[in-house]
């Protein structure tokens, strides 16, 4: 007789700067066999990778090079394995960003990200709204999106739940913008490339919405890969 199907493992990432519970608990909900890890060599041999969204991009960055955190999750990259990045966790998939919690000169003005998606990450500016952009938003799907295996069954203009300051610029490429909001400026609040997902906002503070991204995304992962 086989032996039944190991379920696949899914690390959320801790670079140690904030509380993962509520990712943990969401995707466990979700039907994912998850854990927090902040050990690279488990990184590595996890069958799936979450980099949640909490803290400062310079400061995110730091901590994921020094620890080796950073080489683990470019190889799961690298090998396919799916990848789903959260606000913060979006931001550093990107090649550098402007949100610096270090003194610098003048002229160095940007913190260098991942590398995996070409473009930067700016600083939200309004003087009519408030920033950071806090609460319910809608979510407006792209050709690409509509097509993305992580949004399959939601709305267009579905709202979820946001809090964040920076966001991915206008330089990113189109053809990987899964979705779109408009709050001080039209930014990607989600992207799709093979293997690689990203939101801007919180799937796991964003309710029955949230929860069937959560269940894609561990459809995703029980596949082994985007289909």
């Amino acid at each position: 007789m086989a032996a039944p199907a190991r379920a696949r493992r899914i690390a959320i990432v801790d670079y140690h700067k904030g509380n993962l519970s509520s990712v943990l608990r969401s995707v466990t909900e979700a039907g994912g066999d998850a854990s927090v890890v902040d050990d690279p060599a488990a990184i590595a041999a996890a069958d799936a990778v979450v980099v949640p969204g909490v803290g400062a991009f310079e400061d995110a960055m730091d901590y994921l090079r020094a620890s080796g955190e950073a080489d683990a999750i470019l190889g799961g990259v690298a090998r396919g394995v799916p990848f789903l990045g959260i606000c913060l966790g979006l931001h550093v998939l990107f090649e550098r960003g402007d949100e610096r919690t270090h003194e610098h000169a003048a002229e160095d003005a940007w913190a260098e990200g991942l590398g995996v998606l070409a473009g930067s990450v700016t600083r939200l500016s309004s003087e009519r709204l408030k920033v950071p952009h806090v609460g319910w938003d809608q979510i407006h799907l792209t050709e690409h999106g509509r097509s993305c295996p992580l949004l399959a069954g939601v709305a267009e203009g579905a709202n979820v739940y946001f809090t964040h300051s920076y966001a991915v610029s206008d330089d990113v490429d189109p053809a990987i913008v899964a979705t779109r909001t408009h709050y001080t400026r039209s930014f990607a609040s989600g992207v799709w490339r093979d293997n690689v997902l990203g939101v801007q906002f919180h799937p796991e503070k964003s309710s029955r919405t949230g929860l069937a991204i959560l269940r894609n995304f561990v459809g995703i992962v029980e596949r082994g890969g985007v289909a």
